[in-house]
């Protein structure tokens, strides 16, 4: 299933989310020097910062937010791999970092991290041409920063 995305005025968010927001605005200003100390300042606990972090960006954060990891799930088949980097080359995404599991059960999980700055299509775009290549099981973005 596609990512989607939407959004939604803050009055009308759960107060989790919101505060998410808030802590990840101190850790970025600097008003706080650690995790723990921004969630206690907003009233949150850590689990739930750490459950929502990679899933909530203020709207005109997300522009700016060229670099993302993506995990996909890949049949254990010779090319495969390939193909996959090969498609983020052919989007004109520089990929920074491969990490790949051993696989297990016929498939394996590889992690790559892209700068996609110079791609003209979305990250979005991208997964979704990843998750329609033979061999590839799962694609998903799991971070931006």
């Amino acid at each position: 299933m596609p990512e989607r995305y939407f959004v939604v005025r803050e009055d009308i968010l759960p107060e989790g989310i919101v505060k998410t927001i808030h802590v990840k605005e101190m850790l970025q200003r600097g008003e706080a020097a650690t995790v723990h100390e921004a969630v206690e300042r907003a009233g949150l606990s850590r689990s739930a910062f750490y459950k929502y972090k990679d899933g909530v960006f203020p709207l005109n954060q997300l522009d700016r937010e060229r670099i993302v990891t993506i995990s996909v799930d890949l049949e254990h088949r010779a090319g495969i791999l390939s193909k996959v980097l090969g498609l983020v080359a052919g989007s004109e995404g520089n990929i920074l970092t491969i990490h790949q599991s051993i696989p297990l059960q016929g498939f394996a999980n590889v992690v790559v991290t892209v700068d996609t700055s110079p791609m003209s299509s979305t990250p979005i775009e991208l997964v979704d041409s990843l998750r329609k290549l033979p061999g590839v099981r799962k694609a998903s973005i799991i971070g931006q920063g």
